[in-house]
C-alpha cells in the first residue's frame, strides 16, 4: 500500500487544531507544521493526538508548503490540510483509491466554503477547487507565489468528487485580519512584476472584481450575504491592493 500523509501548516490554533486532526485519524501519518512564531498550545495538543510537530520558521506560504514536502519520501502521497479545513472519511476513501491507480501526479479537491456559519455557493467559491494531494517527489511549489499557492507537477492532474469542508471565518475581525495579510503578500507580488496603478485604478479595479465576483460568477445567487461578501473582497482585492501599490 502506497502511505498516504496529511500535513497542516499552523499558527496559534488551539481552538481549532484537534478537530482538524481528528478528521485525518485514518492518515497513515499527519504531521503539524508549526510557525516558529506560535504562542499557545498548539503543538500540546497535536501531540496528545498522535501527531508529529514539527516546527519551522514562516517565510511565507510557498516555502512552508515546500519544506513540508521534503519532509517525506518521494513515491509516498501527501495531502495538505489548512487548520480550518475538516476531510470527511469519504475524501479519504476516495484519496486512497486514486493514488493506488496511479493515474495522476496530484489531485484537485473541491472545497465548500462556510464564511461566518453560512456556505457559500456562488462567486467563486464553489467548487473552489484546491490542488492539495500531491505524490511527493513529482510535486513543487512557485516560489514566486507567496501566497494562494501554485503548484507544479510533474505528470498530468485529476479532479476528486468528494469535497473539503472549509470554516473559512468566524468572525469579522478574523476575516479582515486575514484579508490585510493576504494582500499584502499579493500587492508585492504585483510590485515585483513591475504593476503600477494609475489614477482610476483606485476606482475600476474594485468595481471589477465587485462585478466578476457578483455578476460573472453569479453571487447575487447568495442573497444578501452573497452581496456583502462580494463586496467586502472587491474593496480588499481592488482598493487595498490598488493603495498598497501606490503607496
Amino acid at each position: 500500500m502506497v502511505k498516504l500523509n496529511v500535513a497542516i501548516l499552523a499558527r496559534d490554533n488551539e481552538s481549532e487544531i484537534a478537530d482538524c486532526l481528528r478528521s485525518v485519524d485514518w492518515a497513515d501519518e499527519r504531521v503539524v507544521i508549526l510557525d516558529t512564531r506560535s504562542a499557545d498550545r498548539t503543538a500540546e495538543i497535536a501531540r496528545s493526538l498522535g501527531a508529529q510537530v514539527v516546527e519551522h520558521r514562516f517565510e511565507n506560504f510557498a516555502r512552508q508548503r515546500e519544506f513540508g514536502l521534503g519532509l517525506f519520501t518521494p513515491g509516498e502521497w501527501l495531502f495538505y490540510l489548512d487548520s480550518d479545513e475538516r476531510a470527511t472519511p469519504a475524501l479519504g476513501e476516495e484519496m486512497r483509491r486514486v493514488i493506488q491507480d496511479g493515474i495522476a501526479e496530484g489531485w484537485w479537491v473541491p472545497r465548500r466554503n462556510f464564511f461566518w456559519g453560512h456556505e457559500v455557493r456562488y462567486g467563486g467559491w464553489r467548487p473552489d477547487y484546491q490542488l492539495r494531494l500531491l505524490h511527493v517527489g513529482r510535486a513543487h511549489y512557485d516560489m514566486t507565489r507567496e501566497v494562494h499557492e501554485i503548484v507544479m507537477l510533474d505528470g498530468i492532474d485529476g479532479h476528486l468528487r468528494e469535497p473539503l469542508i472549509h470554516y473559512n471565518y468566524r468572525t469579522m475581525a478574523q476575516f479582515t485580519a486575514k484579508q490585510h495579510q493576504y494582500v499584502a503578500y499579493e500587492a508585492a507580488i504585483l510590485y515585483k512584476q513591475g504593476v503600477r496603478p494609475k489614477p482610476w485604478t483606485y476606482l475600476f479595479q474594485p468595481l471589477r472584481e465587485f462585478h466578476r465576483r457578483y455578476i460573472i460568477l453569479r453571487g447575487y445567487h447568495d442573497g444578501w450575504f452573497g452581496l456583502v461578501l462580494c463586496a467586502w473582497v472587491a474593496y480588499y482585492y481592488g482598493f487595498v491592493v490598488t493603495w498598497r501599490l501606490g503607496r
